[in-house]
């Protein structure tokens, strides 16, 4: 698939996001700039911030280029364009995708979650000697609007420590307040044929249900509740309740 098909996929999911201008205070921007671009120093991590109600990146470091040795004349007029250019070809199609289970999932969590996971990517991008590195960028919310939908995120940019070469993309979630992983590929068999009743509870489980609660919302019984939530357990190949939410999330079946 051609590059602007890739990322006219992925722009055109974030046109469902819409925003109401005095739900954004846009004067907390320069702060978090000034905060980010330390850290980039500090680090020499390549650092941007995006911005989903303008769909575009409005800060960009330059420690990004130094990372893959080019110097600012090669990519300043650019920026992140230069760099989106040097994506592995065979791996721009699955990061897009993952873009869009990853907001998915963000967009299941409640404001607390949206602030307490990160997305960590594994890919390959061209250096400025012509050979392919692999990188880690963790991507990370920075604020929500005043109705708790995801408007700003960050990421930081650095070389992998794992450089195989035959190393697929990898991307995973992680609550970096408890330090629990969701790897996406726990979830790449799941049979996504869910019933009409086990989405309406696992719908309800997401909304913080107990079975008891659902049971009697329902008019079944617990145990129906409980063998229902099992099935699609199965199903999503989730561990737990939280984890079948995500993974739901990720293929748009509670929207």
């Amino acid at each position: 698939m051609e590059q602007n098909s890739i990322y006219e996929l992925f722009f055109k999911f974030l046109m469902q996001y819409r925003f109401d201008e005095k739900n954004l205070d846009y004067s907390v921007i320069p702060r978090h700039i000034a905060s980010l671009q330390a850290l980039s120093d500090v680090s020499n991590s390549g650092v941007s911030i995006f911005d989903i109600n303008k769909k575009q990146v409005i800060f960009f470091s330059p420690n990004f280029g130094k990372l893959l040795g080019y110097v600012p004349s090669e990519f300043e007029e650019l920026n992140h364009q230069f760099f989106d250019s040097k994506i592995h070809p065979e791996e721009k199609h699955q990061l897009a995708l993952n873009g869009i289970s990853i907001l998915k999932m963000f967009n299941a969590f409640s404001n607390d979650e949206k602030l307490n996971h990160k997305a960590v990517y594994e890919y390959r991008m061209l250096n400025s000697e012509n050979n392919y590195i692999r990188l880690v960028e963790q991507y990370q919310m920075l604020e929500l609007d005043k109705t708790g939908q995801v408007w700003l995120m960050f990421s930081i940019v650095d070389i992998s420590p794992n450089q195989e070469e035959n190393s697929p993309v990898k991307c995973q979630l992680l609550n970096f307040r408890t330090g629990n992983f969701i790897p996406f590929e726990t979830n790449q068999k799941a049979e996504l044929d869910l019933t009409k009743r086990e989405l309406e509870i696992l719908k309800l489980v997401k909304q913080g249900y107990l079975s008891k609660e659902i049971s009697d919302k329902l008019s079944i019984s617990v145990h129906t509740v409980n063998t229902h939530r099992q099935r699609f357990l199965e199903k999503l190949g989730a561990n737990n309740s939280f984890e079948a939410v995500i993974f739901a999330s990720k293929y748009g079946l509670l929207e």
